[in-house]
């Protein structure tokens, strides 16, 4: 058992290493199905990928994510969010987010706040807690870091939206070497047409290479959503569906990576009128 642990912990070293570590995660159904290319997206998943797309939201809307990445439990992804609309003074939000263990786990908690200007431009900002357990000598870390981003319509079906996670390269104030990275997105979403959505979004962690992302949303019939998507680093394909059941959302989606296995995850979202 011991041994097993061990390995679990350096599986989590490699995986954080490779990702940048302290990374910030992409959440929902909806985004995971379609290879995370997101950022144009205008719903409580939001609050994880561009604050600014909460800004339209007019009712209270709670959401909870699970993903099991690579099928291994140590390794699960949870969430839960609340926005809340203050009338004609914008839109708040608050957010959680875990990964890991009790060997090796971070946490994230946000506070967000964005607001839409005649529908045709949003803007948002998130404050972001951030703590990290690492192993029983390093203990855990804790940090603040900032993220914000905006949307913007082109044309009627056209959205162009950025994202900044960490501009001014925050880091553990005492362990130098674990940094909180710093990504920057752009993307476009586009309505092909009442039924077809189609999203493309360039990812760029600065220390790593370019992740190009795009995804297909498909409505075939009134309330049921049919999704795909592919992104080149890691290389992995994305497959989900999305159901409205009144003022509940369920979608269900996985992901496969190329070196490192299957990740199935479910989101719910709720809106109390």
């Amino acid at each position: 058992m011991k041994s097993a642990s061990l390995a679990l912990v350096l599986i989590f070293h490699i995986i954080s290493f490779a990702r940048g570590g302290n990374d910030n995660f992409p959440i929902g159904g909806r985004s995971a199905g379609m290879a995370n290319a997101s950022i144009t997206f205008k719903d409580i998943w939001s609050l994880w990928q561009n604050q600014a797309g909460i800004s339209e939201i007019k009712n209270i809307t709670l959401g909870t994510y699970y993903e099991d990445k690579f099928l291994l439990p140590e390794l699960s992804l949870k969430a839960f969010g609340i926005v809340i609309p203050i009338k004609d003074k914008g839109v708040v939000g608050f957010s959680y987010t875990g990964f890991g263990f009790n060997l090796y786990n971070e946490k994230k908690i946000g506070l967000a706040y964005a607001k839409s200007y005649a529908g045709h431009f949003s803007f948002g900002v998130q404050l972001d807690y951030l703590h990290t357990y690492i192993d029983e000598i390093n203990g855990n870390h804790n940090a603040i870091a900032i993220e914000a981003g905006f949307n913007v319509r082109i044309l009627p079906d056209l959205i162009l939206a950025a994202h900044l996670y960490n501009p001014s390269g925050e880091k553990f104030a005492d362990y130098d070497n674990e940094r909180i990275p710093t990504i920057m997105k752009i993307g476009l979403g586009y309505a092909i047409s009442d039924k077809v959505l189609g999203s493309i979004e360039a990812e760029k962690n600065v220390s790593q290479q370019i992740n190009i992302k795009a995804g297909l949303e498909y409505k075939p019939v009134n309330k049921v959503y049919l999704r795909c998507g592919i992104s080149t680093f890691p290389v992995s394909d994305s497959f989900g569906i999305g159901l409205e059941l009144k003022d509940f959302k369920v979608d269900i989606a996985e992901v496969i990576c190329q070196q490192l296995g299957s990740s199935p995850a479910i989101s719910l979202s709720y809106k109390i009128k």
